[in-house]
């Protein structure tokens, strides 16, 4: 077997030990099979430890035989032939281990591992332990294909598996309302995000035939390119799309609303996916497609703006938060803005290593915060006083400066409140128009009378009660 050879097993190793975690975990869960915590620990250490170990020696062999780039293609899931020789459309399966690709895998092992154990002992005797176990599994498999897709359609299937199981771990405790709802508003953001991705896998297949970064983009390894597969305008349309997509993921403006409301979750799954993983989704899908940054700056100026404006409005939300977790959720969120305007700015090393670096401080942040309220407590109680910060701006602005600043931050920006209003209720409201109208169409057709009436739930949805 030969190095290339080699390398490509070690590449389908990475993917199928997550996937192995889903089939065992899941397949118990369909079957409804119960699992002991000690067989479910042992297949998420087993699995995770495996992963870790070929990404490992994938990035040992890039290093030491001078390979930037090792593509592993599992063939095409759809190829649509055209017309007069043309080559079509192909939707592919292609994984790329890169410079980019395998750090953050790497990444996205070790914290993964690092909370599934705490995990076990954190859920122990917990009546969902099992249902955790394996909506973890799921999200480990979607960062591990979202980091090293090499098509956008491979990217979207990671994308959703890892949006799938962070909306329901926001509503794990779904005996409570809060948690429902809550997940609820997550699960509205992250189907925008993935609408501005859909759209553009569909707008980069009509450009190119194809979702295909290299082909896209004429690189061989990031960071270096060579040439642009499309034009300024056409980069610009499709680097907004994805752009919207990466705010809905990593909660920038106007989508932060989102991120506190995630902290309902167990504090394993917010330590792993709001803290140190899913947050930083965005900035990295703006690191694979950094080309189409460079080739268009007012994308770029937008960028940066976006990144200074999210990292400013987290800074200040984040001060009058009353509980810990999620003031750490908007501290990781002003590090994320800085981390995109790195991005915006055209730097590259930089924001990558401030992702893998940030992203394993807040996880240790996360995983203390259930013992750090007890120490506080018991600091006070020896210092004999309460411990009280002098409030950020106390002299440089007037009292009622200050006043509508915090009210602005303990509402959060009122994001949520705007989310709802502009473009939530429009939507339903386009909806219920194309279901009354098909409903009379429908009634014409078949000469009977409408059924609208009878379905009073049409008026009333359920979502807005929830929300």
């Amino acid at each position: 077997m030969n190095l290339d050879e080699f390398l490509y097993w070690l590449g389908v190793t990475v993917v199928t030990a997550p996937a192995t975690m889903v089939a065992i975990l899941g397949g118990g869960s369909l079957l409804a099979r119960k699992f002991s915590e000690r067989f479910v620990s042992r297949v998420v250490q087993y699995c995770v430890v495996i992963g870790f170990i070929a990404a490992l020696l994938i990035l040992g062999l890039m290093l030491t035989n001078d390979k930037r780039h090792v593509p592993v293609s599992l063939g095409n899931l759809v190829h649509l032939h055209g017309l007069d020789g043309d080559e079509g459309y192909h939707f592919a399966i292609k994984f790329i281990f890169d410079r980019l690709s395998v750090p953050f895998a790497i990444l996205s092992f070790l914290l993964c591992g690092t909370i599934g154990a705490f995990a076990t002992r954190y859920m122990h005797r917990e009546g969902g332990f099992n249902r955790f176990f394996t909506l973890f599994a799921i999200f480990v498999l979607g960062m591990i294909v979202t980091s090293l897709a090499g098509t956008i359609e491979t990217l979207f299937v990671g994308w959703e598996l890892v949006g799938l199981s962070s909306a329901l771990l926001v509503a794990f405790f779904h005996e409570r309302p809060s948690p429902v709802r809550n997940g609820l508003r997550v699960w509205i953001v992250y189907r925008i995000s993935d609408a501005a991705l859909l759209t553009a896998s569909v707008v980069l297949h009509h450009m190119t035939g194809a979702g295909d970064f290299e082909k896209l983009m004429g690189i061989q390894s990031w960071p270096d390119q060579t040439q642009l597969g499309i034009n300024s305008h056409q980069a610009l349309i499709v680097g907004g799309l994805l752009l919207v997509a990466a705010a809905g993921k990593s909660a920038l403006v106007p989508f932060s609303g989102w991120l506190p409301r995630a902290m309902e979750g167990p504090t394993p799954s917010s330590a792993v996916f709001y803290g140190a993983l899913s947050v930083h989704l965005g900035a990295f899908l703006l690191l694979r497609i950094s080309p189409l940054l460079d080739s268009s700056p007012l994308l770029s100026g937008i960028v940066v703006a976006l990144g200074l404006l999210t990292a400013i409005f987290a800074a200040v939300a984040g001060r009058v938060q009353t509980d810990i977790k999620s003031a750490l959720s908007f501290a990781s969120l002003t590090q994320v803005g800085i981390i995109t305007a790195e991005i915006g700015l055209g730097l590259r090393y930089i924001p990558l290593i401030h992702i893998l670096g940030h992203a394993c401080l807040r996880t240790l942040q996360f995983i203390r915060a259930p013992t750090l309220l007890h120490d506080y407590r018991l600091m006070e109680n020896a210092l004999g006083e309460r411990i009280s910060a002098r409030p950020a701006g106390e002299t440089l602005f007037s009292e009622r400066l200050r006043m509508w600043i915090y009210r602005f931050a303990l509402e959060r920006g009122y994001l949520d409140a705007m989310l709802i209003k502009f473009f939530v209720t429009p939507l339903l409201g386009i909806l219920r128009f194309c279901d009354r109208c098909e409903r009379r169409w429908t009634d014409f057709l078949a000469g009977g009378q409408s059924r609208e009436s009878e379905s009073p739930e049409l008026r009333t949805s359920p979502i807005e009660e929830r929300l």
